[in-house]
């Protein structure tokens, strides 16, 4: 018990620097993911053909494949089959790239849930709408909008959840965020070899984490209740 006292600064420290990682990587998701995905929605529900195929083609191929897949083809291929290694070296290479996988993967998961949100206001709404001369970008903002977020919440608010811990996966690319950090007290690190506790607190993290996404987005439910 000692021992671990000791070695205790150093693993929190560790696990700190790999936890900052961990909410960028889940902060700059979320900025580019939930723009990006209204995107592609109205891109699947256009009327030009088209491009509502491609778009229904990239969801259909980012949700059928596991992330891990798209992280390890998104860093790798650039370098090893094109010869141009746009990510660069090093850490901020790899975070760049991990941004890129995650931001395209939970937009496409996030197009889907705003395409099921925008499609359950009744269509009598917008035709009400053009009925008093509003405009479509009118009745979206002014009518669509906020009916629309309250129907997507609760979906949103778990794929949220799922971002959480789907950052871990990160470290198939060998980015350091804080399960990189734990697990290399398993290996070696900081002279600290041979130690499986730090995994341990490396779940106490997410589990914090995760408690205050649960408040908050169980608040912001409560703020939409007025809509039912």
């Amino acid at each position: 018990m000692e021992h671990i006292m000791e070695q205790m600064p150093i693993v929190i420290q560790a696990l700190n620097i790999g936890f900052l990682q961990t909410l960028k990587l889940f902060f700059i998701t979320l900025i580019g993911a939930l723009p990006f995905g209204l995107i592609i929605s109205f891109g699947s529900m256009s009327k030009f053909r088209p491009l509502s195929y491609l778009c229904k083609l990239l969801v259909w191929i980012i949700r059928g494949t596991p992330l891990m897949i798209q992280l390890l083809i998104i860093y790798y291929f650039p370098g090893l089959v094109l010869k141009n290694p746009i990510w660069g070296s090093g850490e901020v290479g790899r975070f760049t790239a991990a941004s890129v996988s995650f931001v395209l993967n939970y937009a496409c998961y996030f197009s889907e849930i705003y395409r099921g949100g925008i499609q359950s206001v009744p269509a009598g709404q917008e035709e009400a709408g053009l009925v008093l001369g509003m405009t479509k970008t009118q009745i979206f903002f002014k009518i669509k909008l906020l009916q629309m977020i309250k129907h997507i919440v609760p979906p949103m608010s778990n794929e949220i959840m799922t971002l959480v811990k789907d950052t871990s996966l990160a470290r198939i690319i060998a980015l350091q965020e804080i399960i990189w950090a734990g697990q290399a007290f398993m290996k070696g690190s900081h002279g600290i070899s041979g130690a499986i506790w730090p995994m341990f607190f490396t779940a106490v993290y997410y589990l914090i984490f995760n408690g205050i996404m649960t408040i908050l987005l169980g608040r912001l439910e409560k703020k939409l209740d007025y809509f039912r």
